[in-house]
């Protein structure tokens, strides 16, 4: 089980590095000319997180150990907000500075999250 958990915390990991990664190349078109957009990678990256996510919880349960609820809800919440606005906005070209900067912040803050609270 332990190797199972394991993989799929992998897993999530590239889809945090995926959606961080789409949001991080689209910085220098934020500052150049303000045509940052939400990129594929973003949206397919914040899905992978959801999905590895909750295996990984049921997982975790299935295996007897400890689960965090709270903090899980937490991640969940911001995962959500991120994903509904990668979604809904995904075909614009340009996206408004402050909506970019706000999944950049979310996405940073459910990192944050996910390290430091214990």
């Amino acid at each position: 089980m332990d190797l199972l958990i394991h993989l799929f915390v992998g897993l999530h990991i590239v889809g945090i590095a995926a959606l961080l990664g789409g949001y991080l190349t689209q910085l220098k078109a934020l500052g150049g000319q303000g045509t940052a957009r939400f990129v594929p990678l973003m949206l397919r990256g914040a899905a992978a997180m959801l999905g590895t996510g909750v295996v990984l919880v049921s997982l975790n349960r299935a295996d007897d150990q400890n689960v965090d609820n709270a903090k899980i809800g937490v991640k969940l919440a911001l995962l959500i907000v991120i994903l509904a606005l990668v979604y809904v906005k995904r075909d614009e070209e340009v996206v408004k500075k402050p909506l970019f900067a706000l999944v950049g912040l979310l996405t940073l803050a459910n990192i944050f999250i996910a390290v430091l609270w214990t």
